[in-house]
């Protein structure tokens, strides 16, 4: 069976728990309990979507204005450039909604209703790890959008926001890392199921 197929599903499966375990601690998974802004649910999830796929929209941009012009961002791209490696058109899409939804009921909807934003931004962070010069730098940039993300949904009231903008970002960089080849020499091989050489 194709390993991303299988990244896929664990990805639902984690999901499926956690978006049942936020069900089971305060009924609705997709809504904050205590928003900063009271809107009605429509308006809520419409201006949350909006505002999600600006967030995505500027952070893609960012990252590819960054890979182009600092050797940082470089560095992180040929780290991360194996992990899309191989991966078709479905693969990608299927991949970035379905990790976006795992992470976003895990990290949003269970931790952040738990915690706060700034707890659940610091564990997502450091849940994005890898080997390598460039793992603090995306444990980093994780935290960042963390804290975005977590913003959005306590505005907002809505995940569907962070959903949208997580997706959008996974989607879109996951081809660009496929696309664009930096002058990092070459990439090293990674372990493991996301195990391939660029």
């Amino acid at each position: 069976m194709n390993r991303w197929v299988v990244l896929a599903a664990i990805y639902a499966a984690v999901g499926l728990t956690f978006g049942g375990l936020a069900t089971y601690l305060r009924g609705d998974p997709f809504t904050h309990p205590e928003p900063w802004l009271n809107l009605g649910s429509t308006a809520a999830h419409l201006y949350s979507a909006l505002l999600g796929l600006t967030i995505g929209l500027m952070a893609v941009a960012a990252t590819f204005t960054l890979v182009r012009k600092t050797t940082w961002a470089r560095t992180l791209h040929s780290e991360l450039r194996p992990l899309a490696a191989g991966l078709p058109p479905i693969g990608i899409l299927a991949l970035a909604v379905f990790s976006s939804l795992g992470e976003e009921l895990l990290f949003r909807s269970v931790l952040q209703t738990s915690t706060n934003i700034w707890i659940q931004a610091l564990v997502f962070g450091l849940a994005h790890q890898l080997p390598g010069k460039a793992r603090f730098t995306w444990a980093l940039w994780a935290t960042i959008m963390g804290v975005l993300f977590g913003a959005l949904f306590q505005a907002t009231g809505s995940l569907l926001g962070p959903l949208v903008a997580h997706a959008t970002i996974n989607a879109m960089n996951l081809r660009f890392l496929q696309n664009h080849q930096t002058n990092q020499g070459p990439t090293r091989t990674m372990g493991g199921i996301l195990g391939q050489r660029t």
